[in-house]
């Protein structure tokens, strides 16, 4: 007997059919463009289980690598077995579905946007691009490596119109910038840029609206993710000093700002064709503008406490100080803390686990995303599970279990654990985040204590427990009261640069202003990197915490 699943949903099966062709027999959309010829490259899916029952990769597949699939060239041979797999279309992660309405902003937003209506007349920087009595709209986009968030707005009332999120598809090309940089330089054709276009595309049809009356993009994301949308070579990000093209033109006098921008045409988005797709510029190398994005979100120009900013994931980014002086760090902390690299670890989508608990008999309390049967641990449930195991002393402050066990049983029911070896991962990406917490507040010359707010940015830190995370040592150990989670702050800040280009102006003085710190050249990372392996509290107070 065969039995598949794909996106949650079971089906009995019979051989001989592709996995796209039994996914529209359960009524699930598969993203397509070239009506399954294998073309487009679009309708990937993700095998967890049963890769032995498939056919042999075909030639249209050469690009993809580990266990990802193109569905419309896969089928199914074996006569029985279990198929696991999902779209890049899963639930997505809980998006926030209020715009602009932080209440840490200093200013009322400002609402001058780029696009205005003159009659029927549709003006981009005074210019006419277009004659329409439609409404106005616009974009702005998080483009981050493992979800991308979309959200449209009426820029001419600034209100949230309608978002939507998905997994980033670039993900068969690596978990992590460092391997979609490789992956981008040994594969010509920029298969990567195409297939994300291919997934915009897709969102954009989605909106309830025209999209010829969509007139701008603003788009955020770290400087790879962010080059790689607009189809800029990227070899250059992942080779010392790490540096976006951008940068270096601009160090040597060619543009004036490492902000993109570009006719939407040239990306052949489905918005209209004389739309602007714009890009806010990088502070430096793994800093990008995702973290830029932040700072108009938390209003860091009329900041005068000092501050903390930090967006935990694959690639943490780190700001500290107020208007006077900013220092920024990168954390390169791989993609434990997303689900990446672990045995039963999983993004935060429907199904992940998100919360643990281990009660006084010993059993495991778990809260799952969308209260469906578990399929893995997300980020914070990943979090809470360590901070328990510590408590209950079932794991020691090196991250080795107690009584020789060789895996902790979460779940058994549906095969649910945790590894010495997920451990040792997260303790690695711990400890990159605990080492660049710690030099950046050493060159500012304050400890822990002297922050006044300590902003957590992002899906990860707006559900992240803040007890749980002290008590491992992955943020310091200050009062709860100063630490701020705060959501998705780079949508945010993007949607504030979509409807105000006086932000827009103010942020690209302000990032030129910002003191780059490198990790990986202060002789203190590798003893702060190694302390920071270890799960214990992160001092609030250190001796010697200046220079």
């Amino acid at each position: 007997m065969l039995h598949l699943q794909i996106n949650g949903h079971d089906l009995e099966i019979k051989p001989g059919k592709s996995l796209f062709d039994y996914a529209e027999g359960m009524g699930l959309r598969v993203p397509t463009t070239c009506k399954k010829q294998g073309k487009c490259k679009e309708c990937l899916m993700e095998v967890v289980e049963g890769m032995e029952l498939l056919s042999p990769m075909s030639p249209q597949e050469e690009h993809l690598k580990g266990a990802f699939r193109l569905s419309c060239r896969c089928t199914v041979e074996g006569t029985s077995g279990n198929i696991r797999c999902h779209t890049m279309r899963r639930a997505a992660m809980r998006i926030e579905h209020k715009a602009l309405e932080l209440p840490i902003q200093k200013r009322p937003q400002i609402l001058d946007p780029a696009v205005t209506r003159d009659g029927d007349r549709i003006l981009l920087d005074g210019r006419e691009i277009d004659r329409s009595e439609g409404p106005i709209l616009g974009m702005a986009m998080d483009l981050g490596t493992t979800t991308v968030v979309v959200r449209l707005l009426n820029l001419e009332t600034g209100d949230l119109v309608a978002n939507h999120a998905f997994e980033n598809p670039q993900r068969f090309g690596g978990s992590d910038v460092m391997a979609r940089i490789q992956y981008d330089t040994e594969h010509k054709g920029r298969v990567l840029q195409r297939t994300l276009l291919g997934y915009l595309t897709h969102a954009i049809e989605d909106f309830p609206c025209d999209p010829l009356h969509i007139y701008e993009l603003v788009v955020v994301g770290n400087a790879t993710m962010r080059d790689l949308f607009f189809g800029l070579n990227v070899h250059s990000i992942g080779q010392t000093p790490y540096q976006s093209i951008t940068e270096i033109e601009m160090a040597d006098g060619q543009r004036e700002s490492t902000s993109l921008s570009i006719p939407a045409k040239r990306l052949r988005l489905p918005i209209h064709p004389n739309a602007r797709v714009y890009a806010l510029p990088l502070i430096s190398g793994h800093v990008g503008a995702d973290t830029t994005a932040c700072l108009l979100a938390i209003d860091i120009a009329e900041e005068e406490r000092t501050i903390a900013l930090m967006d935990i994931g694959t690639n943490t980014e780190l700001i500290i100080g107020n208007k006077e002086k900013l220092i920024a760090a990168s954390c390169p902390a791989g993609p434990a803390f997303e689900g990446g690299a672990i045995a039963c670890g999983m993004p935060g989508l429907e199904g992940a686990i998100e919360s643990v608990r281990i009660t006084e008999s010993g059993s495991f309390d778990c809260k799952v995303i969308g209260d469906k049967s578990p399929a893995g641990i997300c980020g914070s449930g990943l979090i809470e599970l360590l901070s328990e195991l510590l408590r209950t002393e079932q794991m020691n402050g090196l991250g080795r279990f107690e009584d020789d066990i060789e895996r902790i049983e979460v779940d058994e029911q549906h095969n649910i654990y945790l590894l010495e070896s997920d451990i040792n991962e997260l303790a690695q990406a711990k400890g990159a985040n605990a080492s660049g917490i710690q030099i950046a507040m050493d060159r500012y010359g304050i400890a822990a204590d002297d922050i006044d707010a300590f902003y957590l940015a992002g899906g990860f830190g707006r559900y992240l427990n803040t007890h749980a995370a002290r008590r491992i040592g992955l943020v310091p150990d200050i009062p709860d009261e100063r630490i701020i989670q705060m959501g998705n702050a780079s949508i945010e800040g993007a949607c504030i640069a979509l409807l105000s280009t006086s932000r827009r102006a103010e942020l690209e003085t302000l990032v030129k202003t910002i003191e780059h710190c490198r990790l990986e050249t202060d002789p203190r990372f590798f003893d702060y990197f190694v302390e920071g392996c270890q799960f214990n509290q992160m001092p609030a107070a250190r001796s010697g915490a200046c220079d």
